[in-house]
């Protein structure tokens, strides 16, 4: 299995949001706030720790692909120019129709909707993913094992794809003139995350924008972005940001009176209200009166979780190095205790009536977990 580029670079990640927050200071604009950044960054960690647990088996998958089924054996063999030309443009390529179907399908939008859920726009948001994008998107990139894409090459560039999208995530970058009809920027992407309704589902390529151009779903920044989703998470809980979508599905798939339309609500656009189910169009929006949600927190809370985070994120990033030289009973207890901090910490911020007891339920599982692992 190889490197992890993602993982390593998790410092880096980190060095481009506090390099981000200080260049908003200096501009005297505010671009990130805390608890929404606490939310950002904890599904991606939602995201890397639950990962960890299939991953390998995506993987091994598409290799047993690639060894038994491709059609075509590119000329020059894995390191071979054919071999990565043919990558960079495949993932380029099949990302943009994940996305967009990602947008269009409901049961992919419960997936990808975590990634969408934040009113900031900043390069914390970049790290907003769902562990449940990994086996979505997996579908889509199979085929490059099919035509001859090997493992280590395919792993590589969707991972390079991935890191590309980060530094777009930002209102610091204004627009970059002739570039953007070629590769995709921070302004296009603003437009991508905007619900103004002149924006939605546009903008969907991940390094390129050619496959924007040619199918239609290119826009340029022209009026400020409201971010979001149309129907707001409100919340800060990473947790509750991964399932939130799936349980509206279910209660409009329960409520609907028709049978077909129990099934169809699951395979047909977010947009689509079936007969029976209030819905309407989206709302028109504007900066000047979108209200974000927020919960105001006092300093004594912000302190502790902040404390609680870096060491969320400190033992994340030693579990995604290590896990291949670690029990799987400690992975999995690491992993069971980094998801419950995540979402006590969440509810801390957001002043819930059980965050206290869960936060102290949650240190007693930690101790009672280390003690078992550790014998």
């Amino acid at each position: 299995m190889g490197k992890n580029y993602i993982a390593l670079a998790i410092p880096l990640f980190f060095v481009g949001i506090g390099v981000e927050v200080l260049v908003a200071r200096r501009r005297g604009v505010a671009v990130h706030r805390f608890a929404d950044a606490v939310g950002d960054i904890g599904c991606g960690v939602v995201q890397q720790v639950v990962g960890l647990f299939w991953a390998a088996g995506l993987l091994a998958g598409y290799g047993w692909l690639y060894d038994h089924a491709r059609v075509v054996t590119l000329w020059g063999g894995a390191g071979g120019v054919a071999v990565w030309a043919a990558a960079v443009v495949g993932v380029d390529f099949l990302y943009y129709w994940w996305h967009r179907l990602s947008h269009e399908v409901s049961f992919l939008w419960a997936a990808h909707v975590v990634h969408h859920q934040s009113e900031d726009y900043n390069l914390a948001v970049a790290l907003r993913q769902a562990p449940l994008t990994n086996l979505t998107i997996w579908v889509f990139y199979a085929p490059l094992a099919l035509v001859g894409v090997p493992a280590p090459v395919y792993a590589t560039t969707a991972a390079f794809s991935t890191l590309y999208q980060f530094w777009i995530h930002t209102e610091l970058v204004g627009r970059l003139g002739p570039l953007e009809r070629v590769i995709n920027t921070p302004s296009l992407h603003r437009v991508h995350h905007a619900i103004n309704p002149r924006y939605l589902d546009k903008n969907y390529g991940a390094t390129f924008m050619i496959w924007d151009r040619l199918f239609g779903t290119y826009a340029a920044e022209e009026e400020p972005c409201v971010y979001g989703t149309v129907k707001p998470l409100a919340s800060f809980n990473p947790l509750w940001a991964q399932v939130a979508y799936l349980v509206e599905l279910a209660k409009k798939s329960w409520a609907t009176p028709r049978f077909a339309d129990k099934v169809r609500v699951w395979w047909k656009s977010p947009a689509w209200h079936p007969p029976g189910v209030p819905g309407g169009a989206p709302p028109e929006v504007s900066r000047a009166t979108f209200v974000k949600y927020d919960v105001p927190a006092r300093r004594g809370v912000v302190a502790y979780v902040s404390v609680q985070f870096a060491l969320i994120v400190a033992v994340t990033f030693a579990v995604l190095l290590y896990y291949r030289q670690l029990p799987l009973a400690w992975t999995a207890a690491a992993a069971v205790v980094v998801l419950l901090a995540l979402g006590t910490c969440a509810a801390l911020l957001e002043g819930r009536r059980w965050a206290v007891p869960a936060e102290l339920a949650r240190w007693a599982l930690a101790a009672a977990l280390a003690v078992t692992v550790l014998r």
